[in-house]
């Protein structure tokens, strides 16, 4: 394999912009601890986390309920294999139809741990992190005893697998490249130039996709809207009359939207200047580039955690109940997920300059791009 020199930098970050050289063990290790888990589960040891659960503490994973006789032994063998597989990913090893083989089962893993398995905590979590963060301190309002009420096990474990989901998916990009002779930390070959579509065509495929992401979460931004001023809007009066009864249930919904409103907002700077150009108003950083990473690093995490939050609608029929605001607003959540995700993509594409690590592309990194015409 080829050696590719390392980055500038220090501290985490330097350890972060490593990631291609130390993903591959994380994700092994963590495979190895799930699967003697699973070994541990299957002979009947406590802690199983889709078992049967009382209805407070219960979550919207597909594997929510199910047998540990049955989920415990799968979850052993995949976690053992998965483990030698990061191993062999990490060093690089294997080639040809093997190579081809730990491709797929890699991103097979990282998609069913990431998007599948997982629920809306981790799109909750986001959101409500700045109250979390106060509640550790000053304890959980209502009835809730502390923050073991809200992550409880069967959650927490899910927030586990998904940062396990995230290393297979990195593990296998790294891999994947590697396996092409190309650089494991941007995918191009040493000294190629950077290749696939102009910056402005994918200032073009952005536009789409930012106008799509921005449509997606509407339906559920004036619903919650309408809920808290009173409008049954996609729902029975029953439904309202009960959420009206519930302390701060309507005044969660209408903060969720309008964080959801925000954030449509904020997804234009993936093709506006402003995303590339501080503007005047950010008086201390005003007329310099805005880090590419800035921007593409939370819009990758949101855009991730909303698909697992949407595709949880699909096979929990209790949410489906009450009318079609309870569940095509959510459903649209992947549509959301999907078109920020492609809209970051192409940011980071048009953003990108030479690789600090192998030297590739252009001489100008982060050239502002507009639209003419």
């Amino acid at each position: 394999m080829s050696r590719w020199r390392t980055g500038t930098g220090g501290g985490w970050w330097r350890l972060l912009t490593r990631w291609p050289s130390w993903a591959g063990y994380a994700a092994a290790g963590w495979s190895l601890a799930y699967g003697l888990l699973g070994v541990w589960w299957t002979v009947g040891g406590d802690g199983f986390p889709f078992g049967p659960v009382d209805e407070d503490h219960r979550t919207g994973s597909i594997l929510e309920g199910s047998s540990a006789g049955v989920v415990a032994p799968i979850m052993a063998v995949v976690g053992l294999a998965g483990a030698v597989a990061a191993l062999l990913m990490a060093r690089g090893l294997l080639a040809g139809r093997w190579a081809f083989g730990l491709v797929a089962a890699g991103w097979s893993i990282a998609v069913a741990l990431t998007l599948v398995i997982p629920d809306y905590t981790m799109l909750a979590l986001l959101a409500f992190s700045p109250l979390l963060l106060v509640f550790a301190f000053t304890g959980v309002p209502g009835e809730q005893e502390g923050l073991g009420d809200i992550l409880y096990w069967h959650r927490t474990n899910l927030v586990l697998l998904f940062v396990c989901g995230l290393l297979w998916a990195a593990t296998t990009l790294a891999y994947q490249r590697r396996v092409r002779a190309a650089c494991p930390h941007c995918g191009r070959g040493r000294g190629a130039a950077d290749p696939g579509p102009s910056r402005e065509t994918l200032l073009r495929w952005g536009h789409r996709a930012v106008l799509v992401a921005w449509l997606a979460p509407l339906p559920y931004e004036v619903t919650r809207v309408a809920w808290y001023l009173g409008f049954p809007l996609g729902i029975t009066e029953d439904f309202l009359r009960m959420m009206q009864d519930t302390p701060g249930m309507l005044e969660v919904g209408l903060g969720c939207a309008v964080a959801s409103t925000v954030g449509g907002a904020l997804t234009n700077g993936l093709v506006s200047r402003w995303g590339e150009v501080y503007p005047r108003w950010i008086w201390f950083k005003a007329g310099r580039p805005v880090p590419p990473a800035l921007a593409v690093v939370p819009a990758s995490v949101v855009a991730i955690v909303l698909i697992p939050a949407g595709l949880m609608v699909v096979w929990t029929p209790e949410l489906r109940g009450g009318g079609w605001a309870m569940s095509v607003p959510a459903l649209l959540w992947i549509v959301w997920g999907v078109a920020l995700g492609a809209a970051t993509i192409a940011y980071h594409r048009r953003r990108r300059g030479t690789c600090t690590h192998c030297s590739s592309g252009d001489d100008v990194p982060g050239r502002v791009v507009t639209m003419s015409g």
